[in-house]
């Protein structure tokens, strides 16, 4: 992690804070009403972004031990993420090599899995371990029938997929350098505190609404105030975007009072880590990362969101993780209203909002909408998710080892 770069963020943010100016995009920017209406497109999206793209599928927090696992399905593909021996995280098509039926269901701590149908057993990092009435079934090459593998990568205290077990794209050059980023937030270590998984609008719809501060003040006056900020500048990293607001103040929270902190009089050494991660971190094609207090102590919200059955649904998982597991009952509550406050805003306000703009815009009556130069995030989003879902598999590859390149030079 870059400490030099973080404070370059700061110190831009602060700038524009003092001279109450923000960073433009360079023109408002139309996109088809189709963009989120189309099924056939939602379909294409499905396949090419999400069933080839690295997806950040769990917080390392959600699966600290050996022997941990997770199943979950993503966009009609079964997932078996594994903790193995070695602390490393394996990721497996969870499909019996016999017929196909899954291994695993919901989350827990394994050493194997036994099919449910006909009994034929896998260990944790995916091996074929034993096929039931070996005598009656026939000879098995046990090698040739292991659990399917994706490819899987961890850092910064998140795990990534990729759920095409034949991916030419390395996951980190994917990341663009992102990922040393998100090491500041010092994730390695925190706790999974809560979870929740809520419905929503279109995905890109709802996502959307994670890379706007405009519409803080208006949608959201009665959670977070009317005279909350609306302006962020943007740092992108390939489709990888923070956003923040440009302001020469921060927010310390200090037991039950607040303190605002003068950025512009404090030296670059003088920095606290919260202030360097202040903001919203996405990481394309579905993930929102933002860090707030609960409980006394820092912790942060991660969104992680999918396409649901058809074009007009999504669903998204929050994680609620902090740096400790809270312990007197106080803290135990001040974190759990937290994590119910984002609820309503998100379910209520949000995704409210999302459900009934789509509603409205399958009318087909409003043939474009607008992304003005200050909503440079969603600019950049729609163009990176236009154009990875055109890319051709040799095309993707060459895109990101592009962006490695530039970002070296």
């Amino acid at each position: 992690m870059s400490r030099e770069e973080l404070v370059a963020m700061t110190r831009n943010l602060v700038a524009h804070g003092a001279a109450d100016t923000m960073e433009y995009a360079d023109e408002i920017v139309r996109i088809p009403a189709s963009a989120y209406t189309d099924p056939e497109l939602f379909e294409l999206e499905k396949q090419r972004i999400f069933r080839r793209l690295p997806l950040m599928v769990a917080p390392s927090c959600e699966l600290p031990n050996p022997g941990d696992f997770k199943a979950m399905d993503i966009c009609g593909v079964p997932l078996l993420l594994s903790r193995q021996k070695d602390g490393s995280m394996g990721a497996f098509l969870n499909m019996c090599t016999h017929r196909g039926n899954p291994v695993a269901k919901g989350c827990g701590n394994a050493s194997r899995f036994t099919c449910g149908y006909h009994g034929w057993t896998f260990k944790a990092d995916g091996d074929l371990l034993g096929v039931a009435s070996p005598q009656d079934f026939g000879k098995v090459d046990k090698a040739a029938h292991c659990l399917k593998r994706f490819p899987v990568y961890e850092n910064a205290g998140l795990i990534w997929v990729t759920l095409d077990p034949n991916s030419k794209l390395d996951i980190a050059d994917y990341l663009c350098g992102y990922d040393e980023l998100l090491k500041a937030f010092e994730f390695e270590g925190w706790t999974l505190f809560a979870q929740r998984t809520l419905p929503g609008p279109n995905w890109k719809t709802a996502y959307d609404g994670y890379l706007d501060f405009y519409h803080l003040p208006v949608l959201h006056k009665d959670t977070f105030g009317a005279d909350f900020y609306n302006r962020a500048n943007y740092f992108a990293y390939g489709p990888h975007q923070r956003l923040s607001t440009p302001s020469k103040f921060a927010i310390k929270v200090q037991g039950d009072d607040d303190q605002q902190m003068d950025l512009e009089a404090m030296s670059d050494d003088e920095l606290p880590q919260e202030v360097l991660v202040q903001g919203v971190w996405t990481i394309f094609p579905h993930i929102s990362i933002a860090s707030f207090y609960g409980g006394g102590q820092r912790g942060a919200m991660i969104s992680q969101l999918f396409p649901g059955a058809s074009v007009g649904e999504s669903y998204t998982t929050q994680f609620y993780v902090m740096e400790n597991q809270p312990e007197t009952p106080e803290q135990v509550q001040a974190a759990h209203d937290q994590f119910n406050f984002l609820e309503v805003v998100v379910r209520d306000e949000d995704y409210a909002t999302g459900k009934r703009q789509h509603e409205a815009l399958q009318s087909g009556l409003l043939k474009e909408v607008l992304f003005g130069r200050n909503e440079k995030g969603g600019q950049v989003f729609h163009q990176w998710a236009e154009r990875l879902t055109q890319a051709s598999d040799e095309e993707l590859v060459e895109i990101f080892a592009r962006e490695q390149r530039q970002a070296a030079e």
